[in-house]
């Protein structure tokens, strides 16, 4: 009787399993709508830019951030948002920038995006590559950035 209580057990544990892995699939958002939401994320984060709001900005940087610049990086949330506080102090944005190309990680979980950075006013002056994590359901945070000069 034994090995039927340990059979039925393991039958049970299995169809618990295979629940959790249908509710699991089920639930994973499609590759076209994790691009959108990064697409969404990156155009909200310029928005903070040209809209002045620093809070904004701040929110959209991962506690991890690792900004690339000329000098060293910038090295987490509060190191890059020091280093990006200047751009921030005048009443008009410096500088903009828009998504041109995005893509998503087959597990939903990184994406790059990248695209041209304009001086105020509107011509080219560089490119942005960023890479973003998905922090939480439809919350996506920078984790690398680096602008250039280059590729316009």
């Amino acid at each position: 009787m034994r090995w039927r209580s340990a059979g039925l057990f393991l039958l049970v544990l299995a169809c618990v399993a295979a629940a959790a892995l249908a509710v699991a699939r089920g639930s994973r958002v499609a590759p076209g709508d994790l691009r959108q939401q990064v697409i969404a994320a990156e155009r909200a984060f310029a928005a903070s830019m040209a809209r002045r709001d620093f809070d904004a900005f701040t929110d959209h940087l991962s506690r991890e951030a690792v900004f690339m610049r000329p000098g060293g990086a910038l090295r987490g949330k509060e190191d890059v948002a020091q280093g990006w506080r200047p751009y921030f102090d005048k009443p008009d944005a410096p500088f903009s920038w828009s998504p041109e190309e995005v893509e998503v990680l087959a597990s939903g979980t990184l994406a790059f995006s990248s695209g041209p950075v304009r001086d105020a006013a509107g011509k080219q002056v560089g490119r942005f590559n960023s890479v973003w994590r998905l922090e939480g359901p439809g919350t996506w945070r920078v984790v690398f950035d680096r602008g250039c000069d280059c590729g316009r």
